[in-house]
């Protein structure tokens, strides 16, 4: 059975740096893959890659088979691929509700079932995006992708220097997605939350995949050297 997503080779280039090399990377329908590493290993070049938001790359990559080689980003979007980038980034001076409308597509996520998953962005949806606090943005850019009804959710750094309390919201969220079978590819440092949702992690180190598995199986000693903790 052909994978959601299909990368093998892949080789990622910032000007004349290349910063991914020989990547190979699936991610199953209804399933939670983890992307993990230090900071400066690969990962947000990955997501970029996934969405066709670098100049250069080299390898294969296919969604539901279709090859994303030369494909621009918004048609790259349109087959199903939802990013939460990272740092966020909402329209400042749209509402709440206007991000989430803007590039809504048909199906079951519209306004109304993601304000069931953040009440507060409910509350909120007379407020321009600049007025809300970083969790709340954080929020925000998690229900805009959901409005798009994508296939495969890319979420880079989803719950980075959050207040403790809206990290929680915003994990119960996923988990709640994770039971809904949408495929999601995961950037995060908490290993104690991740393994909550994760079936299985990859792990860069310098640009390459340095471990894959189940993260039951990681030892300490694994994760001290490759993701510092």
């Amino acid at each position: 059975m052909t994978a959601l997503l299909e990368i093998s080779r892949l080789n990622s280039w910032y000007g004349s740096s290349q910063a991914l090399f020989n990547v190979d990377l699936t991610v199953d329908n209804g399933e939670v893959v983890a992307l993990m590493g230090r900071n400066g290993m690969g990962k947000s070049t990955l997501i970029k890659s996934i969405c066709q938001l670098l100049g250069r790359w080299e390898g294969e990559m296919r969604f539901e088979g279709i090859d994303l080689s030369g494909m621009p980003s918004h048609e790259a979007a349109r087959l199903g691929l939802g990013l939460v980038p990272e740092g966020r980034r909402c329209f400042p001076n749209l509402t709440v509700y206007e991000n989430c409308i803007a590039s809504a597509c048909p199906g079951p996520w519209q306004f109304k079932t993601v304000c069931d998953l953040f009440p507060r962005l409910h509350e909120r949806h007379n407020q321009s995006a600049n007025t809300l606090s970083g969790g709340e943005q954080q929020m925000l850019a998690l229900a805009r992708a959901l409005c798009t009804n994508p296939k495969l959710l890319l979420l880079d750094e989803a719950t980075e220097g959050l207040a403790p309390n809206i990290r929680l919201e915003i994990w119960q969220a996923l988990g709640k997605l994770k039971e809904t079978g949408l495929s999601i590819l995961l950037v995060d440092k908490s290993l104690s939350e991740i393994s909550t949702i994760a079936d299985r992690a990859v792990i860069l180190k310098r640009g390459e995949v340095a471990w894959t598995g189940d993260l039951s199986g990681l030892s300490r000693e694994q994760q001290s050297q490759m993701l510092g903790l």
